[in-house]
């Protein structure tokens, strides 16, 4: 889920909060939102139920995007970057919806990349005051959120496990 800096719930609330969707095998991830989850609904109506669960419990209106683990994997393997070295500078931007076409996106000396509802975004030297993070906030991108690899990785990890 996309918490964003003002909306914060502490991890075992939200632990208990997934649970209450009738999820299992909650393991949350940083404090940023991150979770994986065992559950008998689809993505679409897991993402909806947890949606409606944080606002009405938290009075929290927030985007939440759900993956599964073999659609995490293909995100991993798709990735166009492959020579970053430094996971903090490689990031996907994952999408309720297909990525917008970038092929004119002037973003240089940032690389960015389509790929299957995520966007892929090499910087060069961080994301403050660049031109990838300044292209990625237009409206083509709410609903979005995005996770650097490190997080990305660790995520497949625990999907895996």
């Amino acid at each position: 889920m996309n918490l964003g800096a003002r909306n914060r719930i502490a991890m075992p609330a939200f632990r208990s909060l997934l649970e209450g969707v009738g999820c299992t095998d909650v393991s949350t991830y940083l404090q940023s939102g991150n979770a994986v989850v065992t559950s008998r609904r689809t993505p679409t109506s897991l993402a909806k139920a947890v949606a409606a669960a944080l606002r009405s419990e938290l009075d929290l209106s927030v985007g939440v995007l759900v993956r599964t683990a073999d659609e995490l994997d293909a995100v991993v393997a798709a990735n166009p970057f492959p020579d970053v070295a430094d996971p903090k500078l490689l990031h996907a931007v994952f999408l309720d919806t297909a990525a917008p076409d970038l092929s004119s996106a002037d973003v240089a000396p940032d690389r960015v990349a389509a790929g299957d509802r995520a966007v892929y975004v090499a910087y060069a030297t961080g994301s403050q005051d660049s031109r990838a993070a300044k292209a990625l906030s237009s409206k083509a991108f709410s609903g979005s959120t995005a996770r650097n690899w490190r997080t990305v990785l660790a995520l497949q990890d625990l999907a895996r496990a």
